[in-house]
Order: structure tokens, then C-alpha cells, then sequence
């Protein structure tokens, strides 16, 4: 279809021989499909991500837009081994109680308050007797 498209990053038309062409409906001229960050190009060798329209490479759309550590707000790299509590995601290393530091291990009794986690030892008993 060269010729009749355009381009997604310069609105011009595509009369290039070949295009670059990004879901199902978005087309590039193969030197405007770059990283909206970075402006690394983004070709058939590298993984492209697009949000909102802007293309990203890997390393910047993890950056802005990937899921945090609730506690060190480093990403998360695929292999990395993580924990939740509620909505929070930590790597295991963040996993700590915030009074005391000792690392929390998966079956451990934990409190969160706020972004805090703490131990049993140091969040104690409920506040309301033994039902709370």
C-alpha cells in the first residue's frame, strides 16, 4: 500500500517502498518509527510499544508505564521474583518490615499500614481485642 498511507510519527504520506506498519492500523516511514523517549529507532530488531499513539522501546515503556516496587520504585525486570500485598508489588529484597527490617518470607504474618509492612512482632496484636 505504499503511497497511500500515512505515516503515524510525521503525518506525511508513505511513497517509501517499504513501511513499517505497528497494530493493525498504524503505519511509519521506516526512519520516523522511533522511541517517543529516547528516539532510539525502532525497527524489525527491537520490540516496539505504543501507548496513547507515541511508540516506545522496551526499556522506556517499562520505565514510564511498567509496575513499580512499592517499596525501592525501581521496575521489575521478567525474572524477577516478586511478593503483593493488597495492590502493593515488592521484590523480594523490598519485602522487609518498615521497624525493624528483617526480611518478610512467603507464610509469614505481616500488617501493611499505608506502604508500611510490618512484622508480627512489631505491628503486635489487633487494636480491638482478640475479634479485630
Amino acid at each position: 500500500r505504499p503511497g497511500l498511507a500515512l505515516c503515524a510519527g510525521c503525518g506525511g504520506r508513505i511513497q517509501d517502498p517499504f513501511l513499517l506498519r505497528v497494530s493493525p492500523d498504524l503505519e511509519w516511514h521506516v526512519a520516523c518509527l522511533k522511541c517517543a523517549e529516547c528516539g532510539q529507532p525502532l525497527d524489525e530488531t527491537c520490540t516496539c510499544f505504543l501507548r496513547d499513539g507515541k511508540a516506545y522501546c522496551k526499556r522506556d515503556y517499562s520505565r514510564l508505564f511498567g509496575i513499580k516496587c512499592a517499596q525501592c520504585r525501581a521496575s521489575f525486570s521478567s525474572s524477577d521474583l516478586v511478593m503483593r500485598a493488597r495492590d502493593h508489588v515488592y521484590h523480594l529484597e523490598c519485602f522487609r518490615c518498615a521497624a525493624c527490617g528483617r526480611q518478610l518470607l512467603p507464610g509469614d504474618q505481616f500488617c501493611l499500614r499505608e506502604r508500611d509492612l510490618l512484622c508480627r512482632a512489631d505491628h503486635g496484636p489487633p487494636h480491638d481485642g482478640p475479634a479485630a
